[in-house]
């Protein structure tokens, strides 16, 4: 199928791993150029910056300056076509609501909430000038499947998803889609890396963090985690003007956790 995105500009905030470096990759195989925004380059975004295509910018998207240097370095490029909106972080609680502090909470709805608000705000005009544009913002089946173990993440996702919804109302008529994406767990080190989900329910509990992680892929109808890549291909589907009249949706990718509709 194609996708009719060749030539054009995307900034993906939280590029360096998981699922935003899928979306990157994908992207640029799409012949899209990205400006790949995360606070640090990792060990695998040199290379696509090498091949040509991706424009790496050193930027902490907690920070109010950081999306602005996103959108700033496209904007020498020539625009901003397409917004994926990925940067975000989650803590377990196993202390229970009462141990999340005011400043625990402030990082998760910075993190989470008004980086992506930032970040929009100060692309909207760009896609304004070039005549539309595609924003897609990674949400999480905890917007509506709140979790106390992750309490604060699942407030500022679901704030996250509501921002999105009004926001597609707002710009419709000015050509420009807004959509969410709602994975469960996915393979990335956000659940099974070092300081992932896994392990810290696991020391929590005092369990095995394959225990977890094999528990939470049970969840799911399919008896997996998503793959990031499998969400990157759904990034692309709503990027591009192939879903032209799809706005103000959001999309689930959790292998059936979700048992409502």
């Amino acid at each position: 199928m194609e996708l009719n995105l060749r030539d054009k500009i995307a900034v993906v905030t939280g590029a360096s791993r998981g699922i935003g470096l899928a979306v990157t990759r994908a992207l640029v195989a799409e012949g899209v150029t990205v400006v790949a925004g995360a606070r640090s380059a990792g060990p695998d975004l040199p290379a696509l910056v090498d091949e040509g295509r991706v424009v790496f910018v050193a930027a902490d998207l907690a920070e109010p300056g950081g999306p602005l240097a996103l959108i700033d370095r496209a904007r020498a490029l020539g625009g901003v076509d397409v917004l994926v909106n990925n940067a975000g972080a989650v803590t377990p609680r196993p202390g229970g609501f009462a141990s999340v502090t005011d400043e625990a909470w402030e990082a998760s709805l910075t993190l989470t909430l008004m980086a992506a608000v930032r970040t929009i705000r100060a692309a909207l005009p760009e896609m304004t000038r070039r005549g539309g544009g595609s924003i897609v913002t990674i949400s999480s089946v905890n917007a509506y499947l709140p979790d106390p173990l992750v309490i604060d993440y699942s407030a500022a996702k679901a704030a996250l998803t509501n921002l999105s919804k009004s926001l597609s109302k707002e710009v419709g008529p000015a050509g420009i889609r807004v959509n969410t994406i709602s994975p469960g767990p996915v393979e990335t080190s956000l659940w099974l890396g070092e300081h992932g989900v896994a392990r810290a329910v696991a020391e929590a509990g005092g369990g095995d963090p394959a225990e977890v992680a094999a528990r939470a892929a049970a969840g799911a109808v399919t008896g997996r985690f998503t793959r990031p890549a499998e969400i990157a291909d759904l990034v692309l589907l709503l990027a591009s003007d192939r879903s032209a009249n799809v706005t103000g949706a959001d999309f689930a990718i959790d292998g059936g956790l979700v048992p409502t509709l």
